[in-house]
């Protein structure tokens, strides 16, 4: 966590608060099997864009936060998020020269074995596995990766954060 002091890294806090809230607000019924998780795509993009700053620590104690906020078991969550952060940065090199719908692709493929990593663990602690929608969100958060990734860079280069 020593990346906190650096320059720009109020921006990097906000924009994983940002992923929080944006995981934590109530959806009508009809979005909510499509849900993305907001802060897992804003994780992976710093993942990516500053693998010195932000690493598998910060993802870990994001899980952390996310297992706190939805009560369910203290670690799932931790250890999917450190899993997507450890991904992000051993791939980063190659990702990054990948054109945008190529990313959005390994986007997809990190989501879903997080997601079903998630299953797995679930059917560990005796809850009935679940249908195919709970790929859903891995899905959707693909498709908004371009957008994810065009507006964080964006806000990087603007605030100069390196």
């Amino acid at each position: 966590m020593l990346w906190i002091s650096q320059p720009g890294s109020w921006v990097i806090i906000l924009t994983l608060a940002a992923g929080f809230i944006l995981d934590s607000l109530p959806m009508p019924p009809w979005v909510q099997p499509f849900k993305p998780d907001w802060l897992a795509l804003i994780l992976i993009y710093w993942c990516m864009a500053l693998p010195h700053r932000v690493g598998i620590a910060t993802g870990w104690l994001l899980g952390l936060l996310v297992d706190s906020g939805q009560g369910v078991l203290l670690g799932q969550h931790a250890l999917v998020y450190g899993i997507w952060a450890f991904c992000a940065i051993k791939g980063y090199r190659q990702v990054r020269l990948f054109p945008i719908w190529q990313q959005a692709l390994i986007i997809l493929l990190f989501l879903m074995a997080g997601r079903l990593l998630l299953s797995w663990i679930d059917g560990v602690m005796g809850y009935p596995p679940t249908d195919w929608w709970f790929f859903a969100p891995a899905l959707s958060g693909a498709l908004l990766w371009p957008i994810i990734l065009i507006a964080l860079r964006d806000v990087r280069r603007h605030y100069r954060i390196e």
